[in-house]
């Protein structure tokens, strides 16, 4: 019996990093009770007879998402590499059938619609490419003849090409920016690093002049008083200054009733309405908790490709988590980006819980896979 105990799922349990699995549950655990603050109100416009219709959805994929996690996190680091580059293949190619034939929502093209089900390819692509693009980097730094940094940047550029396409710059600069802290950790000189830089200052600079959407955006952020009425992020904003220190009380808030994306984009500011400040820095303090871990893990794991990964799985959820509480306070323009866990939405919610899973994988605690520990005045001991 004791032997059964440690093999199997029951060993893959005893090895994984208990800090950032508690914290993804604490953040799902978040993500549904304020769906059902939320998530009424936004039932009414959908399914006028069932005011948990999202509620009951959104506990459907928490829990699909869980076993989806685990089951992930039993994988060995290889493993997890192979599901990473299957992920990528399969997420790339459905990124061409948006394009050909996706489903359109409020002037986006981003989905492949499956009944009543949303299926967004990018939200998979994001961990699967970090993964492999670590890989690839790791491979170049040991001498494989592959030009791994080269064809991770040909990965990138077509997959940019096709979120523009979309559009979906909010994926875009989470993307491009987790993919240079990458290249920068894998070894990249001073002077690309300079260039790839002024590309992308040049790709943000052309986005701007020549692409209308992206100005009005960035017009309607730096100038809302010139637009017809409150915009989303004001809305938000006043919800967050009603909810002061301890929040008008559960159920009480006023912006899930105007807000169309309250119980998704916009979670947020229901969360600093209804439960106050408290709650804010609560749900803010669990991702510094995530990030946090996640990257100290990184820089004490012993192989090189799993550090790289590691490291971009932190920079996704801190990355994601930053730009959506961003929008919430009117410090950046609207992206339409999920707060990771938290916010309603199946698609978004099983590839985070794709992303954890390799996230918890990488950093399971197996022979040789961390660098050993010296302690004060004593003798290394295993980490």
């Amino acid at each position: 019996m004791k032997g059964i105990s440690r093999s199997g799922l029951a060993f893959a349990w005893f090895g994984l990093d208990r800090t950032l699995l508690f914290t993804v549950f604490g953040l799902m655990v978040v993500g549904l009770t304020l769906s059902m603050a939320a998530s009424p109100a936004a039932a009414e416009r959908v399914s006028p007879g069932d005011p948990f219709y999202y509620l009951y959805r959104h506990l459907f994929f928490a829990g699909l998402s869980m076993i989806l996690m685990m089951g992930i996190a039993a994988l060995s680091p290889r493993g997890a590499r192979r599901l990473a580059g299957l992920a990528l293949v399969g997420s790339f190619l459905a990124l061409i059938v948006v394009a050909i034939a996706g489903h359109e929502v409020n002037g986006a093209t981003r989905w492949l619609r499956f009944g009543g089900f949303s299926l967004q390819p990018s939200e998979f692509f994001k961990p699967a490419f970090i993964v492999i693009a670590a890989w690839l980097f790791s491979e170049e730094s040991k001498g494989a003849p592959v030009p791994g940094r080269l064809v991770a940047a040909g990965i990138y550029v077509l997959a940019i090409a096709f979120l523009i396409r979309q559009p979906d710059f909010g994926q875009s600069i989470l993307l491009t920016g987790i993919f240079a802290a990458m290249l920068w950790a894998a070894g990249l000189s001073l002077l690309h690093t300079v260039l790839l830089g002024s590309v992308a200052i040049s790709g943000a600079a052309g986005a701007y002049l020549f692409l209308g959407h992206v100005r009005d955006r960035v017009a309607a952020f730096l100038a809302p008083a010139s637009s017809s009425g409150p915009t989303q992020t004001e809305m938000a904003v006043d919800a967050i200054t009603r909810g002061g220190f301890t929040g008008v009380g559960p159920g009480e808030g006023e912006v899930k009733r105007y807000l169309p994306e309250a119980h998704t984009d916009f979670v947020f500011s229901v969360a600093a309405e209804e439960f106050g400040l408290v709650a804010s820095l609560a749900i803010i303090g669990l991702f510094a908790i995530l990030f946090a871990r996640a990257w100290s893990r990184s820089m004490r794991l012993s192989d090189n490709f799993a550090q790289l990964a590691v490291a971009g799985l932190a920079l996704m959820f801190g990355g994601q988590a930053l730009i959506n509480i961003l929008v919430n306070l009117e410090l950046a323009p609207a992206k339409g980006m999920t707060l990771p866990f938290v916010s309603y939405g199946g698609s978004s919610m099983l590839s985070l819980a794709f992303a954890a899973g390799l996230l918890l994988a990488l950093t399971k605690r197996t022979p040789g896979a961390y660098l050993p520990e010296r302690p004060r005045g004593g003798a290394m001991v295993p980490a």
